[in-house]
């Protein structure tokens, strides 16, 4: 069977990092850096790892680089900690033979508000998420950080669990946060006037619920193209915000 060192960031996770944990509890290492959790999440870690350790927050590849760098073994596994592990894809990843790849991407069913959706590009995301850590580095982004493995790369067959929006208070936090960070990274190379922040989200809305197929979810499908239509047009209007700063300074 194989080796595996599971890798979680967390902060103020303790509606979702039990039943993550729970899902790799079979793992050989499992490795939780916390960036200064004010609730339960580091209590609850701590009953599944002793490998429970703080590090100050400097950014997504930042925390998950550090996690890597703790690993004993070689191959890793790097989960979210909304994200669950099924026992199909377990028993996928400790009895096959991992060392015909370098890494592999794992596709995510992505739920919203408790159902799972399969269009508005949701239902074909692959994320590279088990890789050797002697092959990988981390790309630095501000947000959608991502694994890059030098080498072969393969894909498994079964599928882990997303449960990234719970409800619209959740939802509306997350993009929030998220269009903040792209809009930092966009700020030098987007030009935004009018027409930008009026004709984005309503491009946005329209890939989404229409080229990417949201409208067969149904009133969920509506529900993901219009946020994501949001979080556009919020990353529309901080660039907008970010350029006025600079020119008022």
């Amino acid at each position: 069977m194989n080796r595996i060192s599971v890798i979680i960031i967390t902060k103020n996770e303790s509606q979702n990092i039990r039943d993550c944990l729970e899902s790799v509890r079979w793992a050989d290492e499992i490795i939780v850096i916390d960036s200064g959790s004010s609730d339960d999440t580091v209590s609850i870690a701590r009953q599944f790892t002793d490998k429970v350790f703080y590090n100050e927050w400097k950014g997504f590849a930042e925390q998950k680089s550090f996690a890597m760098s703790l690993a004993t073994n070689d191959w890793l596994l790097s989960l979210d900690a909304d994200e669950r592990l099924t026992e199909k894809l377990k028993d996928e990843i400790l009895n096959s033979n991992l060392d015909e790849f370098d890494g592999y991407r794992i596709k995510r069913d992505n739920f919203f508000l408790g159902k799972i959706i399969r269009g508005c590009g949701w239902g074909n995301d692959y994320q590279l998420r088990l890789f050797k850590k002697s092959k990988t580095r981390l790309t630095d982004r501000l947000v959608h950080e991502g694994f890059e493995v030098e080498g072969k790369v393969g894909q498994l067959k079964n599928s882990m669990l997303h449960f990234s929006y719970r409800n619209f208070r959740d939802a509306f936090r997350k993009i929030n946060h998220y269009s903040t960070l792209e809009a930092i990274e966009k700020q030098n190379r987007k030009n935004v006037n009018a027409f930008t922040i009026v004709i984005t989200p309503v491009i946005a809305f329209l890939q989404h619920f229409f080229f990417r197929k949201g409208f067969i979810d149904g009133i969920y499908g509506l529900f993901v193209s219009i946020m994501h239509a949001i979080t556009k047009l919020q990353v529309q209007l901080k660039i907008w915000e970010l350029k006025n700063q600079i020119r008022n300074n």
